[in-house]
């Protein structure tokens, strides 16, 4: 049995898989905003952190589906085991509300 299928797995894997990817992502939103201050200072030009971090952060966003498109597909993957257990138990809970699961 996987790690996502167990019944408290699957919020494990969700939870450490959407950190990663907003590490990820946050990282990613460094690096840009680094490389253009960095190339700012290169060509001695001055441009306010606020305006590099907001540049790095309109590039990331659409780059970030491009490169870490399987760790986007596993944290969509885990919300809907979640959302399947959860949608799972629910159910069992309304049956057993109405009495239909005892005997």
């Amino acid at each position: 049995m996987s790690e996502a299928t167990r019944p408290d797995g699957a919020g494990r894997s969700l939870a450490r898989n959407l950190a990663l990817y907003t590490v990820a992502r946050l990282g990613l939103v460094v690096i840009i905003t680094a490389v253009i201050m960095g190339v700012a200072a290169l060509v001695k030009v001055s441009i306010p952190l606020i305006v590099a971090l907001l540049f790095g952060l309109l590039i990331a966003m659409p780059l970030s589906l491009v490169l870490f498109k399987k760790l986007r597909t596993r944290v969509n993957k885990d919300i809907a085991a979640v959302d399947a257990k959860r949608r799972a138990d629910r159910d069992q809970l309304r049956s057993r509300l109405q009495g239909k699961g005892e005997q």
